[in-house]
């Protein structure tokens, strides 16, 4: 293995050829290189795709924190080269290293890659592989490092199982903490890895949260339906429970600065954890569960820390729902008072149609202007009833009216093609609402007034009401979009789709079980990687990958489940329970539609699990969710009755 100063002297000869050598560097402002030589363990946190998305990824960004505030630990970050850093890194004989202080990455204890969508997983391979590191776990020896995997795509981890040692299911904050301690003492008390790297394994899976796919094996049925999954050893738990942190830690502040431009320059302050609304095509809606919110001048504080620490001059509020925040007027209303006269670009990137309020967007007057962004998903009321998120027409033209009067010239409208029941009057009618907001627009501002719509296509989801649908087949998703493209278009209107193949990669991953880690292995092997990116994308790559590994992929993606099928992600329990996401799916399809549960409980699952992990895990830190300070009313599923308790 090449020392760090090995491969500092190397990449000074090759970074002078590539493009953006800033990638590669490190030495940015706010970095943390600590002495390597007295640290006991040490993590590489690496973000399986360019440096100018990983750099902009917040969860990395908390870990990395909290991880060098240790004094017995340290965290370094790296990110997958491009084509010309690649081949200058394998002519040369680089290892794939750590940005802080150039280490390999088989150097490190534990390698933690970060997954928070599925097309990341070829990248992760050829990760593995440019810092040599046997791909699959089986064949690891003492002298390799942990891998472990986060994120919102490894609440399905059986397509990765063959390549990642232990998967973190839920939060990273405090898990993180427990492997690090568990890895320093398995090493304080003579534990060698030598010895069985299953015995630190099995430790490993002890930890709430934590998921070890080597201690089970699945089993099929004849027909190639998932059947069960079997614990090889008795220590292992039945089922994961995904790991929630029950009061949210104060956020980072000191983040680091790049010497490149990235995909955001901006302060990211997430105000709230976790969506009350229901959406049934939404993952992160079901998985994040339940919601925590950080008060308004603890926020307000972390804003003004981050500008001093960094210069930026925007700060980005984050949530899967910002204008949900309780008190986001109040929020908006603080930080414009405190920052005057900075000229401070507020961004809430996530804004709800039905809780836009003439307050908030008068709030953000003081804000420079960029697009609005608004997402009713769907473009019919009857749509938007199926996928729960009944907002009407009117009210979607009424708040854009309100934007528009206030300044902004552009909306941008995020839609999707290919929900359950949909059909061509549905595609029709994006075309007609995007017609209609501009001729609002055009009526307030005149022809300033620009609509752009982003239309991508549905993938029904784990651990979600619609994981039982199937994906629209490629040539009914081109139809759709060639129809868009045909008839969305003039001034003021713009247009943007995503690839209908890219559409069913992702649909195959998410949905898949252990036998797609083989054709993520083979899809590898021939050439697959950033699969995100269009010039790179390889569609015949993937599926001469299902050929080789006999598969179907028509059997992950154009089948409709049955409800009583196994799923293969059923052991990872999200706490929201298969029996709520059964009925749920069944109210779809009568166009029943829930109000926002911290109005209503719908005894989801959540204020159980919430409870149970209190007890399990005694603290005065953890606080139930806000609905369960009230009397609620809960719904019997059963009976559909409805009556008061307390939660």
């Amino acid at each position: 293995m090449l020392s760090h100063t090995q491969i500092q002297a190397r990449l000074e000869r090759i970074l002078p050829t590539v493009q953006k050598p800033g990638r590669y560097t490190g030495g940015e402002l706010n970095q943390i290189a600590k002495d390597w030589d007295a640290i006991e363990t040490k993590v590489a946190l690496v973000f399986p795709d360019l440096y100018d998305l990983g750099m902009s990824n917040l969860g990395l960004a908390i870990l990395y924190d909290i991880i060098n505030k240790r004094a017995d630990a340290l965290a370094e970050r790296a990110y997958v080269p491009w084509d010309d850093m690649e081949t200058a890194l394998r002519e040369n004989c680089i290892p794939l290293y750590s940005l802080e202080t150039k280490h390999a990455l088989a150097a490190f204890d534990i390698v933690a890659f970060s997954l928070p969508y599925e097309t990341l997983y070829t990248s992760t391979l050829n990760a593995l592989d440019l810092a040599g590191i046997p791909l699959h776990a089986n064949e690891r020896g003492p002298e390799h490092p942990l891998i472990i995997a986060g994120g919102h795509a490894t609440f399905n981890p059986e397509p990765m199982h063959a390549f990642v040692d232990a998967f973190v299911i839920g939060e990273g904050e405090e898990v993180i903490e427990d492997i690090i301690d568990c890895v320093k003492k398995w090493k304080v008390d003579g534990g060698k890895w030598e010895e069985s790297r299953q015995i630190i394994l099995s430790e490993l899976a002890k930890i709430w949260g934590v998921y070890v796919p080597s201690l089970y094996e699945a089993h099929y049925n004849e027909d190639g339906t998932f059947a069960s999954i079997e614990k090889l050893v008795d220590t292992a738990p039945a089922g994961v429970v995904k790991r929630i942190v029950p009061k949210l830690p104060p956020p980072p502040t000191k983040f680091i600065v790049p010497y490149i431009d990235t995909v955001h320059n901006r302060a990211p302050i997430e105000i709230m954890r976790g969506c009350t609304r229901g959406c049934r095509f939404c993952h992160a809606g079901m998985i994040n569960r339940p919601v925590r919110e950080r008060p308004v001048d603890e926020i307000v504080d972390k804003i003004d820390e981050s500008l001093c620490s960094t210069g930026y001059e925007e700060v980005g509020l984050l949530s899967l729902s910002s204008s949900d925040y309780t008190q986001v007027v109040d929020l908006v209303t603080a930080v414009s008072e405190r920052f005057a006269g900075q000229n401070l670009n507020v961004s809430l990137p996530s804004l709800r149609i039905e809780s836009v309020s003439v307050d908030l967007m008068d709030a953000l007057q003081d804000s420079r202007r960029s697009g609005f962004t608004l997402a009713p998903e769907a473009a019919t009321e009857r749509m938007r009833e199926i996928i729960n998120k009944p907002i009407s027409t009117q009210a979607l033209l009424d708040t854009a009216r309100e934007i528009y009067s206030r300044g902004w010239h552009t909306i941008k409208l995020y839609f999707m093609i290919g929900h359950p029941a949909e059909t061509m009057e549905d595609v029709d009618a994006i075309i007609n609402l995007c017609k209609d907001v501009r001729h609002v627009g055009r009526q307030v501002i005149g022809k300033r007034a620009q609509v752009n719509a982003g239309v991508s296509t549905f993938v029904p989801k784990p651990h979600t009401p619609f994981q039982w649908v199937p994906c629209i087949p490629t040539e009914e998703i081109k139809e759709k979009q060639d129809h868009l493209r045909k008839h969305l278009r003039g001034p003021g209107l713009k247009l943007n789709w995503n690839d209908p193949e890219e559409t069913q990669l992702e649909a195959w991953l998410s949905r898949g079980d252990r036998r797609l880690a083989e054709v993520v292995y083979r899809a590898w092997q021939n050439g697959a990687k950033f699969d995100a990116w269009g010039e790179h994308f390889n569609y015949d790559a993937w599926m001469e990958a299902f050929e080789a590994a006999d598969l179907d992929p028509a059997f992950y993606t154009q089948r409709q489940r049955p409800l009583d099928e196994v799923f293969p992600w059923e052991h990872i329990n999200t706490t929201v329970t298969k029996k709520f996401l059964t009925q749920d799916y069944l109210w779809s399809l009568s166009g029943k539609t829930r109000i926002d549960c911290r109005e209503q409980c719908f005894a989801c699952g959540i204020l159980p699990t919430f409870k149970e992990m209190r007890r399990e895990h005694p603290g005065e830190h953890w606080k139930c969710p806000e609905v369960s300070k009230k009397r609620v009313k809960v719904v019997k599923k059963s009976e559909r009755v409805e009556k008061v308790s307390d939660v």
